[in-house]
């Protein structure tokens, strides 16, 4: 049994094959569409920093925030927006 983790990001987890899919999903990404680095790591730092983030999925929306904040016209769903 996966152990649950609050304010963990996918990459901090086992499940190599969760995490290996989400990976390959943000390298596919059209550059025109992926963040910059510096601001997807800005934006993790943000995720890491909220109680809505467990087991590296946002409790808000269900999405897994590395992919989210890979993706340059995403935004966070909290009220106010973290990013």
């Amino acid at each position: 049994m996966m152990k649950i983790c609050k304010r963990c990001l996918l990459s901090e987890l086992d499940g190599e094959e969760l995490i290996s899919s989400v990976r390959q999903r943000i390298s596919l990404l059209d550059e025109s569409v992926r963040a910059d680095e510096r601001e997807y790591h800005h934006r993790l730092d943000k995720c890491q920093s909220c109680d809505n983030l467990t087991n590296g999925m946002c409790a808000l929306c269900g999405c897994f925030v590395e992919l989210r904040a890979a993706k340059k016209e995403m935004y966070c769903p909290d009220t106010p927006r973290r990013w």
